[in-house]
């Protein structure tokens, strides 16, 4: 069965800095793309940052600078850096998982976790 477990969330101040993981299993492997995308109340689902097998990255303009994303292939977990945390970065955190590459659109991918969530103070 596949499973996508996020982990890291929190409540932290302006400023801070924090590192989501999400671990992978049931199936998914190093040949597919993992991605983080953020859900605030109200808005919709938007991409933060993608990852393929290759190495290759990708993010959305408005995410980049403050948004590293990583992965761990032996540990089969890909992470999310956070750095300088807005309180307009609150909101639920989900890990995406794609047998293909695919553009940070949230219907294009395949699997998902629960998510966790991230709450910023000023």
């Amino acid at each position: 069965q596949v499973q996508l477990v996020e982990s890291g969330g929190g409540s932290v101040q302006a400023g801070e800095s924090l590192r989501l993981s999400c671990a992978a299993s049931g199936g998914i492997d190093s040949t597919y793309s993992l991605a983080w995308f953020r859900q605030a109340p109200g808005k919709q689902r938007e991409g933060v940052a993608g990852l393929d097998s290759d190495g290759s990255t990708r993010s959305s303009i408005s995410m980049k600078g403050r948004f590293t994303i990583s992965r761990d292939n032996a540990k089969n977990t890909v992470y999310l850096q956070i750095h300088t945390l807005e309180p307009e970065d609150t909101a639920m955190y989900f890990c995406a998982a794609a047998r293909t590459p695919q553009p940070l659109i949230s219907p294009l991918w395949d699997y998902w976790g629960q998510g966790t969530q991230v709450t910023v103070s000023s």
